[in-house]
């Protein structure tokens, strides 16, 4: 915990020293404060602490979202999107852009993304009420994510000018760019209060790594503990999808990397993992701004790059482990 914490401060201060017009570290540093450093204040002020405090909140739910989901799915290959969250999230982003209110308001975006995530939570809330397991719960988010697919893709299809869905599909690539402190204090609430609640529901991961049964006859609520997960999930991640669009793979890359080192206990993975996600979602978007392109990558194509190749390797490794059973 103590490397990842110094490992997520140094990126965080890369973070406000890297762009098209480096800055000194204690030049950023000192920019940070109101009437200090006002050579490069603004720039650090504006433009880059915005940037690097959503990395540094969006990375850490992902990490804690998915360390969480895989200690409840009892599945290494589980991740936020599992569950239809981003997908609706984005959907209801991506609805901001269709109807023009994003040109006309611009925390339109934001708060479409919000709107979404909130449903995707009253829907998979309504379905724990009724007690369903951990299949029915994987069942309903590969509804949820063909049906928000489904729908975006018809966004893209009857987008009123190429303009629009040109607009639309570089969103859904997922970027930090350009983002305000107004974009910061609108997800702010929704993810301090994901993150609380998946916290919260990591104290019991222990036990359910039991079984479900022998969980059970030691008291622990399933259904409340699914309930929990599942909003917090919703808030947390769907805030950060609101305003940075899809971020892949940080959920499930960062709690593989770091459960050897926690003993494979899911209650100690949680923590870990959102330190560890906020830096490698801090260390790709700063390599976003290193790699000198026509135009700055997406955050969410670094993020891909990295976690496809992994996501295969542990698709094979699992597979050669249940044959090996």
């Amino acid at each position: 915990m103590g490397l990842l914490g110094v490992a997520t401060f140094v990126l965080f201060l890369v973070s406000l020293c890297v762009g098209p017009a480096p800055i000194p570290w204690r030049a950023a540093l000192a920019g940070l404060v109101p009437g200090s450093g006002e050579d490069y204040g603004l720039i650090v002020r504006e433009l880059r602490l915005p940037r690097a405090l959503l990395a540094l909140g969006i990375g850490a739910t992902l990490g804690l979202a998915g360390a969480v989901l895989q200690g409840m799915l009892r599945n290494p290959l589980a991740e936020p999107g599992v569950i239809g969250v981003s997908t609706l999230a984005a959907l209801g982003a991506v609805l901001a852009f269709y109807s023009g209110a994003a040109a006309v308001f611009p925390l339109a975006l934001p708060c479409g993304g919000i709107v979404g995530a909130l449903l995707a939570a009253v829907v998979l809330s309504a379905l724990m009420r009724r007690h369903t397991g951990t299949l029915g719960l994987i069942l309903a988010g590969v509804a949820i994510n063909s049906f928000g697919g489904a729908l975006t893709a018809l966004a893209l299809n009857l987008a009123p000018n190429p303009y629009a869905a040109y607009e639309i599909f570089f969103w859904l690539m997922g970027s930090l760019a350009d983002r305000s402190m107004a974009h910061v204090w609108l997800v702010l609430p929704f993810m301090l209060g994901g993150s609380a609640m998946l916290a919260w529901a990591a104290r019991d991961l222990d036990v359910l790594a039991l079984g479900e049964e022998a969980a059970q006859s030691l008291g622990l609520d399933l259904p409340r503990l699914r309930l929990l997960v599942v909003a917090g999930t919703a808030l947390a991640v769907g805030s950060g999808v609101a305003v940075a669009g899809v971020i892949g793979f940080v959920g499930l890359v960062v709690p593989h990397l770091l459960r050897p080192f926690t003993g494979h206990t899911p209650s100690r993975l949680a923590p870990a993992s959102a330190l560890g996600g906020a830096a490698l979602t801090l260390a790709a978007d700063v390599c976003t701004r290193l790699v000198v392109v026509n135009a700055e990558l997406k955050l969410g194509v670094v993020t891909a790059l990295v976690g496809a190749p992994f996501f295969l390797y542990l698709v094979v490794r699992t597979r050669e482990a249940w044959a090996w059973r």
